[in-house]
This record gives structure tokens, sequence and C-alpha cells, in this order.
């Protein structure tokens, strides 16, 4: 049969797609009776793998399941080692790891070379996680409509674990027929969730003052991101540009020279923003990051929202 690898930063995504994974392995068959499966600080790995040695009963073979495998240290692991590299053919073996553990190297290697390894965590650029997001609504059985879609997932920003919950919810709701438009789904939508710093930097470097200050709330309220963090974006991104004052950068590598930045891409950014503001609106922009970082700090006593509101205006004016 096969071994299985499911990983990913956020527990809900992955328990989802084991979830998922063990509907398709175990088909019409009774599930009751195929199915082993092991969570929580208690169970010992050598548990997980006699289950997966041991051969099915009344069925073809068996699905046997094993979370937070991460926990376990290298003294754990012959045993399943031993298994992955020699597995029974009538069982089904999947090993989950979902949060802040670190799996083990071995682990990883050993799945790889005998099975399938399925990561959960959505892709961080915008086009592949729309592509992403279309899947997921494509597996909960859902149709919906572009439009739709395309609401979802400025909806959801930077949190797609948000996702799961409410395509259950729209499940519940609507059943698997018919194709949702946008009045079907927009009231099981609350807050907005975050959004990713470079969507927002990059709405105020372009001068998108409204769109800046919408994008500021949502980092603030639905990424929960207090004042004091997105300073430390805008100081990050602000220091970059500052660094390339004099510089005389002309190609990406010029900029990454003189900004230390490691990547093309973000160089190049650097460089057209330093090419849009000038030496002297750099200057300012340093300037009013440096009051209003004294402001949060309680130099003026004004709400920390609106002394990031009123900065964020300020800079996105900037030529």
């Amino acid at each position: 049969m096969a071994n299985y690898l499911v990983t990913g930063d956020d527990e809900s995504l992955v328990r989802t797609a084991v979830a998922n994974l063990v509907n398709e392995l175990v088909g019409d068959g009774d599930r009751s009776m195929m199915v082993d499966e092991f969570d929580g600080d208690d169970y010992e790995l050598r548990v997980v793998v006699d289950s997966a040695q041991t051969p099915p009963f009344l069925t073809d073979k068996r699905v046997v399941v094993g979370r937070s495998v991460s926990r376990f240290n290298a003294d754990d692991l012959p045993a399943l080692l031993a298994y992955l590299a020699n597995p029974l053919d009538t069982s089904d073996l999947i090993l989950a790891e979902g949060g802040d553990g670190r799996m083990s190297k071995k682990i990883t290697d050993a799945v790889k070379a005998s099975g399938t390894i399925i990561a959960t965590a959505p892709p961080k650029k915008a086009g592949d996680r729309q592509t992403w997001i279309r899947e997921q609504i494509s597996d909960a059985g859902l149709q919906i409509e572009p439009q739709a879609v395309a609401r979802l997932v400025d909806w959801l920003g930077e949190e797609p674990a948000r996702l799961d919950g409410v395509l259950g919810t729209l499940r519940g709701a609507f059943g698997d027929g018919g194709k949702l438009s946008l009045d079907d789904i927009e009231p099981f939508l609350g807050e907005a969730g975050g959004v990713p710093p470079w969507d927002f930097t990059d709405a105020i470097s372009s001068g998108q003052t409204a769109k800046a200050l919408l994008l500021l709330g949502r980092m603030i309220h639905g990424g929960k991101r207090h004042p004091l963090q997105i300073m430390s974006t805008l100081h990050s991104h602000y220091s970059s540009i500052a660094k390339l004052d004099g510089a005389n950068a002309r190609t990406e590598q010029d900029a990454m020279a003189a900004t230390g930045i490691k990547s093309p891409f973000p160089a190049k950014k650097a460089m057209q923003n330093y090419r849009k503001l000038g030496g002297a609106s750099t200057k300012r922009a340093i300037e009013l990051l440096a009051q209003a970082d004294l402001d949060l700090r309680g130099a003026k006593d004004l709400d920390a929202e609106l002394v990031m509101e009123v900065l964020v205006a300020r800079l996105s004016k900037l030529r």
C-alpha cells in the first residue's frame, strides 16, 4: 500500500487534509474496522508501527493514522524507520504534524523515499494562493462564482486557516448543489483577516492612500498586529530605501549590495521605490517614522491607531 506524511503550520488544515485522505483511502469500506487512529501525548510510536504491521481482519486493508509525530525523539524512531523501509502491502500509514513542532528529518526522508509528502501550508504568492483556495473549494464539494471567490480570497488575507471553517458553514447551509454567488456567501463572512505586509507597503508606495488605510485597519484588527509591529515593517521598508540614497544603484545586484537584501526581487522593488521618492522624500519618510514611533511610545496623548493612520496617510503622499 502507501505511506503518507501530512505537514503544515496550521493544525486545522492538517486535520482536514488527513480526514480527506482517510476518506479517500477507506472509500466504501467499513471505517470502524479499517481505521486505527493515534493522537495526543500518551501513545507510543511503537503501537503505530504494530498496528501498521498487523494484517487486516475481514477487510482488504488497514488505514493507520499517527498524529503529532514531531514529539518523538531519535530513540523512538528505529522501529518506524524500519517499517517505512519495508511497509506491509495491506496497510496505508498516515503520519501527521500540524503546528510548531519540528519534524525529524529522518522521518521526512524515509517517507519521501517510500511514499508521499502532503504539505498543507498555502502558497505565499497571491496568484498561487488563489488557485489553492479554488482547489479547497472544489475539495469541499462546493461551486462558487468567480466574483464570490475573489471576495473570499480578499477576505481571508493572510489567514487561510479560516477557509476550512467558512467552507464547512457554507456546505452546511447550502449543501452540495448549485453555484454560490457573492450575495450567498457575504452573510457568512465576519471580520476580514489580516493581509501580507508587502500588500500594505505596496499600497503606500503607489500613493493609494485609501487602500493603504484599509489594509492598515485589517492588519491591526483582522491580523491582530500591534501598531509597533507595523512600525517595524515600515522601518524595514524605508531603511532599505534610505540605504540607496547616494548609492547610484542601477541594477538589482547594485541594490542588493547597497541594502544587504539577499533576493533580487525585493532589492529591485526598493530601487524602484527610491526612484519614486528621491532623496528629499526618503529623508522626510524617515523623519515621519521617527516622530510616529515617539508618539506611539507616549510622546503625545493620541490613540495608537490614529497615530498610524496619520503616518500612513502622510507616507502615501510623498513623491
